[in-house]
């Protein structure tokens, strides 16, 4: 089993968090006196991503990235009202994870069905290649944290995928950021897979 060498980095994300922690914690906190429960929010999040979706595949481009762009709080939402009320839990995050990635598929299905109508193959491509660079981001890092190795490193997170896709959508250039999307996603695949090859041998040295 691999031996973490390198202290895990902060991500866009903490830092992020750690920046609207002063936002997110008094309204988290107002939902929980509310009685409003964490996976109530997740599950929210993931209903507005199919709105979102939807309004994709009717043509209204603007409309679905301003629907994108306000849910896209809720991934730092339900993790704070979590924790501020002490139900944070193994199967919570797991919850969260699983319904962060079928959000995120919904809405490149959906952008890919669009195009699809159009019969634009080459946008289509580029929407496959950003979904398979989406998910082996998120694969890696579950798979090399399995396995006893850090890989929460690299240039394109989610929060950085979605910064990049939700301005593009409400501009109605989405392909404008599937194609950045697509290119970086699958660089910072490799960059994690580099990352845990770079932990893998360090370990290897240290125990010899």
């Amino acid at each position: 089993m691999g031996e973490v060498i390198h202290k895990e980095p902060k991500t866009f994300s903490d830092f992020l968090r750690s920046i609207f922690k002063g936002i997110f914690e008094p309204i988290a906190a107002f939902l929980t006196r509310l009685g409003v429960k964490p996976d109530a929010v997740t599950l929210s999040g993931l209903v507005g991503h199919i709105v979102a979706g939807y309004l994709v595949i009717v043509g209204h481009m603007t409309a679905a990235g301003i629907v994108t762009l306000i849910m896209a709080p809720v991934d730092f939402l339900d993790g704070t009202m979590a924790r501020m009320s002490g139900t944070s839990s193994i199967l919570g995050a797991f919850v969260d994870s699983v319904t962060d990635r079928y959000s995120e598929l919904i809405l490149l299905g959906c952008l890919l069905a669009y195009f699809l109508q159009k019969q634009d193959w080459i946008s289509c491509l580029g929407i496959y290649a950003a979904a398979a660079g989406s998910i082996l981001v998120s694969y890696i890092r579950s798979k090399a944290e399995g396995l006893g190795f850090d890989a929460k490193i690299g240039l394109l997170s989610r929060v950085e995928r979605y910064i990049i896709l939700v301005p593009a959508m409400i501009f109605n250039y989405p392909m404008v950021g599937i194609w950045i999307i697509a290119v970086l996603a699958n660089f910072t695949a490799l960059q994690r897979i580099w990352h845990v090859r770079q932990q893998y041998f360090a370990s290897v040295a240290h125990k010899e």
